[in-house]
């Protein structure tokens, strides 16, 4: 089967196998630290993300384009050439749009084109807090992944998804419960769960059994790849249930013109430590 026929919990289940990598390299590209050569160039975001994205596509079982790095530069243009690139050059590894949307029914109907239509991904993270009509829309495009916000890695996350449901427990604990049982209609639902709170994981893993975990927070974040791995980890396939993500400590590991290079000697020792903790 062509990959891009493929699901993307079967795109995720392939990558795993076949790059034997459980990270992932987010493109969070800020102008202000791009190497001076590109700074100012009508494509440097592109460039910049191209080359990095090329340098590592061997080590990593997904890309995450951010959304608001690209559209707050006026480079949706970019991002368009970036996941084309990415699509037509590593077919085997999925995309994830890192938009967060979460809106009326009608609207999200809208933020599913721009993602799946528009931008080629295999998958988009959405926000629930809105409900089960805001999320709907995206489970109708058949095959493409749902990533819901769960457990996030801010400090302020604790705010609302710490507030006890009527059951007594923590609400991120029921959206796991809701997305993993009734919600999951197409089968491709993952969530967002962080890797600063690898107890939180541990927990969620508990509810959602084999569900695809998009976890960020390693790298500038300083999550525990020990831990992190410990806690996500699904019984019997070690190395496969997680998608790990590393944005800025890998983007930005030098300003110069060895920028891809640089990123691409973080992205395998990170790598390394991940397959070293699954293997544990």
């Amino acid at each position: 089967m062509n990959s891009r026929s493929n699901t993307f919990n079967q795109q995720l289940q392939s990558a795993w196998a076949s790059q034997g990598s459980m990270l992932c390299v987010g493109f969070d590209p800020d102008p202000k630290r791009l190497p001076s050569s590109l700074q100012g160039k009508p494509e440097g975001i592109f460039e910049f993300c191209r080359e990095i994205a090329d340098a590592t596509a061997d080590l990593v079982c997904s890309f995450k384009p951010q959304f608001a790095y690209f559209a707050s530069q006026k480079a949706e243009a970019q991002l368009e050439k970036l996941i084309k690139h990415l699509k037509d050059k590593y077919p085997h590894i999925p995309v994830i749009l890192d938009s967060k949307r979460g809106d009326i029914g009608s609207t999200a109907d809208h933020y599913a084109l721009e993602a799946f239509d528009r931008y080629g991904a295999d998958a988009v993270t959405v926000n629930p807090y809105m409900g089960f009509d805001t999320i709907e829309p995206y489970l109708k495009h058949a095959g493409k992944g749902v990533i819901v916000l769960c457990r996030t890695s801010n400090p302020g996350g604790s705010d609302l998804q710490f507030l006890k449901v009527d059951s007594g427990e923590p609400l991120y604990l029921h959206v796991a419960k809701l997305a993993s049982q009734q919600w999951n209609s197409s089968g491709q639902i993952s969530l967002v769960v962080g890797a600063t709170f690898p107890e939180e994981i541990a927990k969620v893993r508990a509810i959602v059994g084999d569900m695809p975990l998009l976890i960020p927070g390693i790298g500038a974040q300083g999550g525990d790849i020990d831990a992190t791995v410990k806690a996500g980890c699904i019984a019997g396939a070690p190395g496969t249930g997680m998608i790990i993500n590393s944005s800025r400590a890998i983007l930005y590991a030098s300003s110069g013109s060895d920028f891809a290079q640089a990123a691409r000697n973080v992205a395998q020792s990170t790598r390394d430590a991940l397959r070293a903790a699954s293997a544990k």
